[in-house]
């Protein structure tokens, strides 16, 4: 077992076997869930395995290990946070759709692509677009309630559909 601060050359397996259950364990005071705490660990992992940005030396293997972890539990935090507001937003429908449980799986996963997209856009940006798209307001309104201009506008709504519309959207997350 290699020492946490030393520096050492990093393969995943020894990552793995040195400090898989010290991050399964940060991972649950995190959560405060065992089994999510467990597949958050995986994720960690997994996503390492499937990273080519893996240094060849760690000099704090564990501070590296949080920040990757550490950016899972946001997009598990921000994916819980979307599927209620999902699940909120259909049960309120006027009339109950019978989606399968397929369908809805489908649509959930659009979303939550959607959203992650959305969210590499500057905040305006963003913002312009939901204005325009979700809450149906002008292009005028959107200028106005944001205090910018009407081209500028249609120029933030174009970049964000550009964003959206030309995405590769394969889900690959």
């Amino acid at each position: 077992m290699t020492t946490p601060g030393c520096a050492f050359p990093t393969s995943i397996e020894t990552l793995y076997s040195d400090h898989h259950a010290w991050l399964r364990g940060w991972l649950r005071r995190r959560l405060g869930n065992a089994d999510q705490a467990e597949d958050l660990a995986h994720d960690t992992f997994i996503r390492l395995l499937s990273s080519e940005r893996v240094p060849p030396t760690l000099s704090e293997p564990r501070a590296f290990l949080t920040t990757v972890a550490q950016h899972l539990v946001s997009n598990h935090w921000r994916r819980e946070k979307l599927e209620r507001a999902y699940l909120e937003a259909l049960a309120q429908a006027p009339q109950p759709m019978n989606w399968s449980p397929e369908d809805r799986a489908i649509v959930l996963e659009t979303l939550l692509e959607l959203d992650r997209l959305l969210d590499g856009l500057p905040a305006l940006v963003r913002r312009a677009f939901l204005l325009s798209q979700l809450e149906g307001q002008t292009h005028a309104q959107v200028a106005q309630a944001l205090g910018i201009s009407i081209p500028t506008v249609k120029r933030y709504i174009v970049k964000a559909l550009q964003r959206c519309c030309f995405a590769d959207l394969s889900f690959t997350g």
